[in-house]
């Protein structure tokens, strides 16, 4: 179940209860199943995941290899259909892709043949906006990821984390209410990947958009999340929600991060140990 336990310092930013609002996400009893070809019987990669996340909220979701996070996001994103239970944007039952969900890989998903600007202009070309507001608008993202003077660069003209930062910006232009990111900084070297989610945080903080982050870093996890969602070993279900509660900008060199940091690697460790055993035994 979706629990949001105590945590010291301002939590995350929602509607609150008695706002009236509704979560910007609703997720209720969650389950997907698939048939492996191969061994000719299905597996469950999620099952019963009931979670609530609202507008402004960042979210990291955490567990074991294998546990079903990209599924889940793939789900949240309308790519894939759940086998059972309900998922819902404002209320409204999620059918397919749309334009108020914004999705980041890490691959980057760049176009090799566009420069930067034609990258991030895609959508806005494809939704047929009128030249000057494209322009406009283009621009504010460029420069809002600090890219300003790389407009006519190619992506293999760019470092890694500048690519990311394309790929991020080629999300924002559509302005999405919700960002969903799947391990987007897993390939980036240490320092860029610090300056990357130093950006993101700063975009999230501006933009006030609802972000939905899948990592397998700890650390990473709670640097950037509100709540950490961790998942059991296959199939996925919600061990635990761990709301985060620490000010912002955080020192992960603090005992009170630290303190989550080992609270968290236990979880997460006890099921990659039920995911060992599970293997060993098959």
């Amino acid at each position: 179940m979706d629990t949001r336990g105590a945590g010291a310092g301002p939590g995350p930013r929602t509607a609150g209860p008695g706002s009236g609002r509704l979560p910007r996400i609703t997720c209720r009893d969650l389950t997907k199943r698939f048939l492996d070809i191969a061994r000719g019987e299905e597996v469950v990669a999620l099952q019963d995941i009931t979670l609530d996340i609202d507008a402004e909220e960042f979210v990291v979701v955490l567990g074991p290899s294998g546990c079903g996070k990209t599924t889940l996001l793939n789900i949240l994103a309308g790519f894939e259909a759940p086998s059972g239970g309900d998922v819902r944007l404002e209320g409204v039952q999620i059918s397919g892709p749309g334009p108020d969900r914004g999705v980041v890989f890490q691959e980057y998903a760049l176009f090799p043949w566009l420069t930067v600007r034609q990258n991030v202009e895609w959508g806005p070309r494809e939704r047929r906006m009128p030249r000057a507001q494209r322009a406009e608008r283009v621009q504010a993202q460029i420069a809002a990821v600090g890219l300003t003077g790389f407009e006519d660069r190619y992506a293999h003209e760019l470092s890694g984390g500048m690519r990311q930062r394309v790929a991020l910006a080629r999300v924002l232009v559509n302005d999405p209410k919700i960002l969903l990111m799947d391990e987007p900084f897993a390939a980036l070297d240490a320092q860029t990947r610090t300056l990357m989610q130093a950006e993101l945080l700063a975009v999230w903080s501006r933009a006030q958009r609802t972000v939905v982050f899948i990592t397998h870093n700890i650390e990473e996890a709670i640097y950037l999340g509100d709540r950490v969602v961790v998942l059991t070993a296959r199939p996925g279900r919600i061990k635990e929600t761990v709301v985060v509660g620490l000010p912002r900008p955080r020192d992960v060199t603090s005992h009170e991060f630290n303190l989550l940091r080992r609270r968290i690697t236990a979880l997460v460790e006890e099921e990659v140990q039920k995911a060992f055993a599970a293997a060993g035994s098959a």
